[in-house]
């Protein structure tokens, strides 16, 4: 059986990178699924967020409209993966067209992925329970969402985002799913101005 693919199991490499790294407290920056992995070590270890940052993350993703699609879609796959149909999942993710050499290195990376990591990944992420705990994060929370999202309503971002004391949402018009992929400098400047607030704190 694969293993080793939810989110628990990103959260505890994650708390394994940062001890052998040496790094006591950091900034996180989670897209998509991966705010669980960031909401499970934040609530198990708040004193080493310094800040988090959520791309496009659910807060449950069971209770999105597509959650049983999004099953479907990933227990149908087979090895060896379609490039077609990655490459519609990749065009989906956004609202605006991506430079064609990034979208099929995009298409390029998933291939390399097996249909069974792909099954066990995305049942982590539909089976993940609510996040608990996440009221002893103190640290500044930034919630970033397109509004022409189509995985994510606003107010599942707006559930993420009062589940932390410190949290803001912040919408970019026009985007979709994968914030950064639709506008990189704006959320790269949004990602630099809050990690100055977060350094400023500390």
């Amino acid at each position: 059986m694969p293993a080793g693919y939810r989110p628990a199991d990103f959260a505890a490499d994650l708390a394994e990178f940062l001890d052998r790294t040496g790094v006591e407290r950091a900034v996180l920056v989670a897209a998509s699924s991966a705010g669980f992995t960031a909401c499970r070590f934040a609530a198990a270890q708040p004193a080493r967020v310094g800040g988090l940052v959520f791309l496009g993350s659910p807060a449950r993703l069971a209770d999105t409209p597509g959650a049983g699609a999004i099953r479907a879609w990933a227990d149908a796959l087979a090895d060896p993966l379609d490039p077609a149909a990655l490459r519609a999942l990749v065009d989906s993710l956004v609202s605006r067209p991506l430079p064609e050499e990034f979208a099929e290195q995009m298409v390029r990376e998933n291939l390399r992925v097996p249909a069974r990591v792909w099954r066990e990944t995305v049942h982590g992420l539909l089976d993940e329970p609510p996040p608990t705990g996440l009221d002893a994060v103190t640290a500044p929370v930034l919630v970033v969402w397109g509004d022409r999202d189509r995985i994510l309503p606003r107010s599942d971002q707006q559930r993420l985002a009062a589940a932390f004391p410190q949290a803001t949402l912040l919408v970019h018009e026009g985007s979709g799913h994968v914030v950064h992929w639709d506008e990189p400098a704006r959320t790269a400047a949004d990602l630099t101005a809050f990690a100055a607030t977060c350094a400023r704190r500390t």
